[in-house]
């Protein structure tokens, strides 16, 4: 298959290096200052595994020529029109939209702008981020990709582009796509809006006082909402977030307050925004969640205004 990745960041320029190094037909579109740091000097990618430098397929959107067989899309939120109008020439009648944004939001402008067909649900587990220089930084040893169909219709293209993918990297078809990316979504949303509230790691906030007792009582409206969706978390998963987010000696904090602390966009509404709006669509109280999402509002107002002035 022929692959297009929108960007080659922080994840979209990991996935596709490793890709590239398999040999999958993998191109790069990118703004004309990234193409020629790329031309110039390779896609760097530091991991655990060791160093690596490629020598990638780069385009601009104006050297698109064709529709690609698949689009891989790993923007974050906030660029999400922008990443629509920069990815339009290459789609066809046939090809294929994975985004890996967080929440389900993105779903809905996606199926808007290039029918429900060619979207499919995807994820992904990767800590990893782009340095100044544009060195591609892996920060620990999970990097798995998931990807699924939504539609009965869309089940062989999705199999033969997870085949596609496997090929270079941890690639993951599970049975219901929609009910992985809840799966992390519950989770995610609850580490952002309490490290993000508290401007602390996840440890920070467990020793404190009552601190232990406020994160599950967050990650329960978080899994309350998931499964009055329909979304119930497995036993395993929500175990494992419950000891996650209670653990005293955790360092960890989402990327969002990573985001925060550099004055950089955040995906207040993708992540919490959406999901408390799902919870009061089913007639869920959500306290805990408006005050983080009041929070993240008003980090988001504070530098608009600052901008401004």
């Amino acid at each position: 298959m022929k692959l297009l990745i929108l960007g080659a960041g922080a994840t979209g320029g990991y996935f596709g290096g490793h890709l590239a190094k398999a040999g999958v037909d993998v191109t790069f579109l990118v703004r004309a200052k990234r193409r020629e740091q790329l031309a110039r000097e390779g896609l760097r990618i530091e991991s655990p595994a060791g160093k690596s430098v490629l020598r990638v397929n780069a385009i601009t959107r104006d050297e698109i020529a064709s529709p690609y067989d698949a689009v891989i899309v790993s923007c974050k939120a906030y660029d999400l029109d922008g990443a629509i109008d920069a990815i339009t020439p290459a789609i066809g009648e046939t090809s294929l939209v994975l985004p890996l944004l967080n929440g389900m939001k993105h779903l809905d402008t996606l199926d808007q702008a290039f029918g429900q067909s060619r979207v499919l649900g995807g994820l992904c587990h990767i800590s990893v981020t782009l340095a100044d220089d544009g060195t591609i930084r892996q920060l620990g040893q999970l990097a798995t990709l998931t990807l699924g169909a939504r539609l009965d219709t869309q089940k062989p293209a999705a199999s033969k582009l997870h085949q596609t993918l496997a090929r270079g990297i941890d690639a993951i078809l599970p049975a219901d796509i929609i009910a992985a990316m809840w799966e992390k979504w519950f989770f995610i949303a609850a580490l952002a809006s309490s490290t993000c509230l508290m401007r602390a790691p996840v440890g920070d906030i467990v020793r404190a006082d009552r601190g232990a007792a406020f994160m599950t009582a967050l990650l329960n409206e978080c899994s309350a909402i998931a499964s009055t969706n329909g979304y119930p978390p497995l036993p395993q998963t929500l175990d494992f977030a419950r000891t996650f987010l209670t653990d005293r000696d955790s360092d960890l904090s989402a990327s969002m307050l990573r985001d925060i602390k550099r004055g950089s966009p955040i995906e207040a509404d993708q992540i919490v925004g959406d999901i408390i709006r799902r919870g009061r669509a089913r007639g869920m109280a959500t306290p805990l969640l408006d005050i983080a999402y009041l929070h993240l509002l008003a980090y988001e107002n504070n530098r608009a205004a600052s901008k401004n002035g």
